[in-house]
């Protein structure tokens, strides 16, 4: 059976005296993210000093990552959240289709196939 869940890993650095207005934007990113179909997680983690911070996406398939993608939670909020911040890493975990993979190979993202695995 081929595992069609599609995981997101970003990590960013938030540029100094941003930090308030960059919760504001992950926040609404968040709010944005619950009403999509097909988006399973979608959760924020920060260092202690608010400077590090990894978003981790979950999405049931290919078509769930791509309409996260072309919705208002990317088109949208990414532009300014980028323009908060600077992206280390960008990765992703499984089969997202080859729209979401040049897409998100214009960022920089790296894509990673399922291989084998085991989820609870």
């Amino acid at each position: 059976m081929r595992k069609t869940v599609v995981r997101l890993n970003v990590d960013l650095t938030v540029k100094d005296s941003q930090l308030d207005e960059f919760k504001k934007v992950a926040l609404a990113m968040t709010a944005g993210s619950e009403w999509e179909q097909g988006t399973l997680g979608y959760e924020w983690f920060s260092s202690a000093d608010g400077r590090q911070w990894r978003l981790l996406e979950i999405y049931a398939d290919a078509a769930a990552v791509l309409a996260h993608f072309k919705g208002p939670v990317v088109t949208e909020l990414v532009p300014k959240l980028a323009a908060l911040c600077t992206v280390d890493r960008f990765e992703i975990y499984g089969d997202a289709g080859p729209q979401v993979t040049q897409m998100a190979g214009a960022l920089g993202a790296r894509t990673f196939a399922y291989t084998a695995g085991l989820t609870r």
